[in-house]
């Protein structure tokens, strides 16, 4: 800091030069330095706005882990509540496979029971019997069925083939269709008699066999839809302790960037009083002494040029459930004085930027407005000229001022809603320029839709303003 202790009276000219000299250089001194104090306020708001954005992601981001862990809940809970409803129905499944399985061994032990011999099947003797065991049939659980096909050497008419339940198809020589059709009359014979054999409902303890299982399976899901919402209590208190950790972090560097700021404020406020003590020392010096020439005039003017007015301080937020207060004239508080600005511990309104954007559907009026405004709404030949180009810069007019309260509201600084009230008043201009168009063209003239365009258009211009002005209060 510039010391400016106040001198013994000066007598001689230099030493009163001298002096003013001292006092203009360190007013500009003190000037120049609080000259910094509007940047520093305008990078703290930054900073604010900055730490607010932060705050609302951390909420967002908490937000949404509760969300994953009540959304993961629910489809475990939904998920053992349906394996639970389904178990009867699996045991039921499981005692009819279970039962089909024990007919399907009873009707093959019965099968390869039933041998082939040459009293069972007419037509067909012991030679024949034996050429069949020699190639792997002799009880009807060898062969399914019989086809025809081409002889295997290729020569002669077709042949008939047996099928065998494991492996290839075979021919023999001798059996056709007088006697293929005996021999699968036979199997069916044995397979129907097979089928009234083999068991109809499972064994008592086969039975108790897939109880014990299903009963097992449900104390199972039972346990583990009873941990659903322990372990659904175990994240969520997880996300909390995240969270909570998360704002601790948050408002550590908050308190520490706001004393950091409230210092820096402390400088300048002790700067502001000592150059105001400065300016009284240097007015009271002028008027001991008098002016002491254009040199010195020049060099006191410049340092008592006024310092660029501070943007309104705006305390740090500590809530984030605070609503977002708009970064403008309208919305700022008053600058407080430097004895009553609050301490970083206090609450206020957050100077946040809303995360309302003005939709891409407002290009739809601009480019309407734009096209009227080059092609003219609904002119024709005994249109006159003045309302051809009234009506086309008010088209103009309309699209410009859309477009200025569009843009804006598009960045991500100064994202916001389009004002209360746009909507209607566009749409009442248009309507209204339809409404002037009939009425300048001889066919729509002596009708009654131009005036009730112009009521509705005159109608919807009123609400518009109405909500305008309502929404400014």
């Amino acid at each position: 800091m510039i010391d400016s202790t106040t001198p013994l009276q000066a007598t001689d000219p230099a030493e009163t030069r001298a002096e003013r000299r001292r006092l203009v250089e360190s007013v500009g001194a003190h000037r120049r330095l609080l000259a910094a104090r509007r940047p520093f306020e305008l990078a703290d708001r930054r900073r604010l706005n900055r730490e607010a954005g932060e705050r609302t992601r951390a909420q967002a981001r908490h937000g949404k882990a509760l969300q994953r862990v009540h959304e993961k809940r629910t489809r475990k809970e939904r998920s053992l509540a349906a394996q639970l409803d389904g178990l009867d129905g699996k045991r039921a499944g499981q005692e009819r496979r279970a039962l089909a399985v024990l007919r399907r061994e009873s009707i093959e032990r019965s099968l390869r029971g039933t041998r082939l011999t040459a009293s069972e099947v007419n037509g067909i003797g012991s030679g024949l019997v034996r050429d069949l065991a020699a190639q792997g049939i002799g009880t009807a659980a060898d062969f399914k069925r019989v086809s025809w096909g081409k002889a295997p050497n290729g020569r002669g008419g077709d042949v008939l083939y047996i099928h065998r339940t494991q492996g290839r198809k075979v021919h023999i020589n001798g059996i056709g269709e007088h006697r293929g059709r005996p021999l699968m009359e036979w199997r069916r014979a044995a397979v129907a008699r097979a089928e009234a054999r083999a068991p109809q409902e499972l064994p008592p303890d086969e039975r108790h066999r897939i109880e014990e299982i299903i009963q097992n399976e449900r104390v199972r899901l039972q346990a583990e839809l009873a941990e659903v919402p322990k372990t659904a209590g175990a994240a969520r208190a997880e996300a909390e302790q995240l969270h909570a950790e998360r704002l601790a972090d948050l408002t550590r560097a908050e308190r520490e960037a706001g004393e950091e700021a409230a210092r820096r404020r402390a400088e300048f406020d002790e700067m502001a009083e000592r150059l105001l003590a400065l300016r009284a020392e240097l007015a009271a010096h002028v008027e001991r002494y008098g002016d002491l020439g254009f040199r010195e005039r020049r060099a006191r003017s410049r340092a008592l040029r006024p310092v660029p007015a501070a943007p309104p301080v705006i305390p740090s937020p500590r809530a984030p459930e605070a609503k977002p207060v708009r970064e403008d004239a309208e919305s700022v508080e008053a600058p407080q004085a430097s004895g009553d600005r609050a301490g970083p511990a206090e609450s206020f309104a957050v100077p946040h930027v809303s995360g309302i954007r003005a939709g891409l559907g407002w290009l739809a009026p601009v480019a309407l407005f734009g096209m009227t405004a080059l092609l003219g709404a609904g002119e024709t030949d005994a249109t006159p000229l003045w309302f051809v180009v009234a009506g086309r810069l008010v088209a103009l007019a309309t699209a410009v001022e859309l477009l200025r309260l569009w843009i804006p509201r598009r960045r991500w600084r100064t994202a916001d809603g389009m004002p209360p009230g746009t909507g209607f008043l566009a749409s009442g201009v248009f309507l209204g320029l339809v409404a002037a168009g009939m009425f300048t063209d001889p066919l729509y003239a002596d009708e009654g839709v131009p005036w009730a365009l112009a009521v509705v258009s005159a109608l919807l211009v009123v609400a518009g303003a109405a909500r305008r002005a309502g929404a400014s209060r």
